[in-house]
C-alpha cells in the first residue's frame, strides 16, 4: 500500500480547473519530483496534501490514517506531512532554536528537553548549530531555508512535501540547501518535490512527474523522461530550457 495516494484530486479556484482529476501515489522511501511550466498546478497540489488549499472533490489517503480532511484532522495530518515553503515562513520575532520548537512543544505537546536535544543534532547537520540563538534578519537565505528544513524534521514527518525551496535563493545558496535535501533522500526520507533545479531533479528523484494545465502528462524514471520523454509537451518544456545535464553532480561532496 502507497504510503500517500491522491485518487481524482479537483481543485478550483473561482471558475478556474486548477487540478483536473489528480492522480498520484507516493511509497514509503520514495522521492518523486514534480516538473512543469509555472501556473501549471504543481505548488496547487502540494498545498492541497497538506491542506492549505480546500479541495473541490477527490480523495488524499495517509497510510494507517484514512482520509485527510476527513477520517483524520488537517491539524493530525501535518504532524505527519511536513512542508517546506520557498519563502521560508520563519518567524521574524523568535530565535532559530524557538522557531523550530514551536511546533513539536505547542502542538506535539512533547518536552522541551527532548526536542531541544533533536533540534541541535540537525542543526550540527546542517551546519548551522553556531546560529540556533540567532533571529532570522541575520541569517542568509540559505541559512534561512536550512532552518526551515530543521524545523519540519523537528515534528517527525512521514512524508516532506518541498515547494521551490531554493527559487528564492541567490545561485550561491542553491547548493547548500539541496546538499541537505539529497542527504535526506539517501537517508530514505519520503519526498514530494516541486523545483525548477533540473540536474538536481535528475539526481533526486525516483520518479519524475511532469504536469501542465492541471493534469499529470507524463510519469518516468529521471532517465527516462530527461533522455527519451514520451509527450510533445514534454519534449517542448525541456526543449525551452536548452535542458543539459552537466557532468558536476550536487551529490559530489556530501
Amino acid at each position: 500500500m502507497a504510503l500517500l495516494e491522491i485518487n481524482q484530486l479537483v481543485k478550483h479556484y473561482g471558475e478556474t480547473v486548477a487540478l483536473k482529476g489528480i492522480n498520484l501515489s507516493l511509497k514509503k522511501g520514495e522521492v518523486v519530483v514534480i516538473l512543469g511550466p509555472s501556473g501549471c498546478g504543481k505548488s496547487t497540489l502540494l498545498r492541497c496534501v497538506n491542506g492549505l488549499e480546500e479541495i473541490k472533490s477527490g480523495q488524499i489517503l495517509l497510510e494507517h490514517s484514512g482520509q485527510l480532511g476527513k477520517d483524520i484532522s488537517w491539524v493530525n495530518a501535518r504532524q505527519h506531512i511536513g512542508m517546506v515553503f520557498q519563502s521560508y515562513e520563519l518567524f521574524s520575532h523568535l530565535s532559530v532554536i524557538d522557531n523550530i520548537l514551536l511546533g513539536p512543544l505547542k502542538v506535539q505537546k512533547r518536552q522541551r528537553a527532548e526536542v531541544e536535544a533533536q533540534a541541535d543534532e540537525l542543526l550540527k547537520r546542517v551546519g548551522l548549530f553556531d546560529r540556533k540563538n540567532a533571529f532570522p534578519r541575520e541569517l542568509s537565505g540559505g541559512q534561512k531555508q536550512r532552518i526551515a528544513i530543521v524545523r519540519s524534521l523537528c515534528m517527525n514527518p512521514e512524508i516532506l512535501l518541498l515547494d521551490e525551496i531554493t527559487a528564492a535563493l541567490d545561485p550561491e545558496m542553491v547548493r547548500e540547501v539541496l546538499d541537505v535535501v539529497l542527504s535526506l533522500a539517501r537517508e530514505g526520507m519520503t519526498m514530494l518535490i516541486v523545483t525548477h533545479e533540473m540536474t538536481f531533479a535528475k539526481q533526486v528523484a525516483d520518479r519524475i512527474i511532469f504536469m501542465d494545465k492541471g493534469e499529470i502528462i507524463e510519469q518516468a524514471t529521471p532517465d527516462n523522461f530527461f533522455t527519451n520523454p514520451t509527450s510533445d509537451r514534454a519534449k517542448a518544456f525541456l526543449n525551452i530550457l536548452n535542458y543539459d545535464i552537466p557532468g558536476a553532480s550536487f551529490a559530489d561532496n556530501i
